[in-house]
């Protein structure tokens, strides 16, 4: 029973995981694209900052979310404990 429990908690972290890095290789193709468009039709003016940069924001939280605050998922674990022994 603790295995299956665990399996799963572990498929969901590989999962999340996975997310970010599709996210990200996302942003990269995307952005890569855009560049090269907008070096081609023209360099005086370059407008892809904005994409990048703010998609990049979103981009850095998803990952802090990710990476750092994983840990929250334990916390919130035994908060539902707590609560499953009320009953």
């Amino acid at each position: 029973m603790e295995n299956k429990k665990n399996y799963k908690k572990a498929k969901k972290r590989v999962e999340v995981k996975i997310g970010f890095f599709i996210h990200l290789l996302v942003y990269l193709l995307v952005n890569t694209m855009l560049i090269a468009i907008n070096l081609s039709t023209s360099s005086d003016h370059i407008w892809t900052a904005g994409p990048l940069l703010g998609w990049g924001i979103g981009l850095f939280f998803h990952g802090v979310g990710v990476f750092l605050f994983s840990g929250l998922t334990q916390v919130k674990e035994k908060m539902i404990q707590k609560e499953l022994s009320k009953f």
